[in-house]
């Protein structure tokens, strides 16, 4: 005969059990809400034209993400700090035209009367310089002169859009497949090339994800940046050295920016002031979609959700449960 108590708290464990898992399940879905949608969009399209889910189509639709991607993957790191970066889609637009001014115009020096035309790897080196340049400009303003991010990146989203006017007068650089006799070729390849049958731009999404991902949830980096975006204060009297940390996220959005300017200048073989318009506006709706909130400090990271969890449960003081 089993004894009605012991059934009684197997029922209840089991139900338990079954709350628990449905709990988990729930909130897996609501954390890929967005990869569902995708997913949902993904078949409607299939159903609607069968041409849509073919291998040619899917990579020119990867091949476009990857703008956006390396764009908000430097955002991720500024949000994650609460902060903004509205100044991305400029510095795309001014990196381009500093390749398109290097590979085209060469760079002239005047005292000795010649003109200098560089190697693409080092008009690529020297654009994603620019990008750093800007990036830690904005760091600096923001950390030393207490400049909220929102006001020093939008100055500079102006700024650089201005930079991008005066390099060329407002016009653009074509034909940036460059001259074989000025050693100056090859940067096409950067944004139309293939490596194993894939094309260039998602290599380098690819790349940047998983250093960003490796960085953000496995380096001291990392974990500093997510304490500085769930609070500051206690992060600094912790012994981490916000300003620093905030400086190098916007470094990295810099570069990032930069990066996407010369793949965007790579792929249309031109370079023109307007490139990267409202790009901060896709960049920014890509990355909370992502999953990282606009508040700071949460993001993707998996051991997020176990530590809410753990977080969620009664604490005792040691020792409470004793009678006295």
């Amino acid at each position: 005969m089993r004894n009605p108590s012991s059934v009684a708290s197997r029922e209840l464990a089991a139900r338990r059990s079954f709350t628990l898992q449905r709990r988990q399940i729930q909130t897996l879905l609501f954390q890929l809400r967005a990869f569902v949608a995708l997913i949902i969009l993904v078949i409607i399209f299939s159903i609607l034209s069968p041409d849509f889910l073919t291998l040619n189509d899917l990579t020119i639709v990867a091949e476009h993400v990857s703008i956006n991607a390396l764009l908000a993957i430097g955002q991720s790191f500024v949000i994650l700090t609460a902060g903004i970066d509205l100044s991305v889609g400029s510095i795309v637009g001014l990196t381009a035209m500093v390749a398109g001014y290097l590979i085209s115009q060469g760079l002239p020096l005047p005292m000795f009367g010649v003109v200098v035309y560089f190697n693409v790897w080092v008009v690529i080196l020297i654009s994603l310089l620019v990008g750093i340049v800007l990036g830690l400009v904005n760091g600096l303003v923001i950390t030393r002169l207490s400049v909220a991010p929102f006001i020093a990146t939008l100055g500079m989203l102006y700024a650089a859009r201005g930079l991008a006017l005066l390099t060329s007068n407002g016009a653009t650089f074509p034909d940036l497949g460059g001259d074989p006799s000025l050693g100056n070729t090859g940067f096409p390849f950067l944004g139309t090339g293939n490596i194993l049958g894939v094309p260039m731009p998602i290599w380098l999404m690819i790349l940047f994800g998983v250093v960003a991902s490796f960085v953000a949830s496995r380096t001291p980096f990392g974990r500093q940046v997510y304490a500085i975006g769930g609070n500051e204060r206690a992060a600094q009297l912790s012994g981490i050295r916000v300003n620093r940390v905030k400086l190098l996220v916007y470094v990295i959005s810099g570069f990032c920016a930069a990066m996407t300017g010369l793949v965007i200048a790579s792929q249309l073989q031109a370079a023109q002031p307007a490139t990267g318009e409202s790009y901060e506006l896709n960049a920014i709706a890509a990355v909370v979609l992502g999953g990282t909130s606009l508040f700071g400090g949460r993001g993707t990271d998996p051991r997020q959700h176990h530590r809410r969890v753990c977080d969620r449960r009664p604490q005792r003081w040691p020792g409470a449960d004793r009678r006295l």
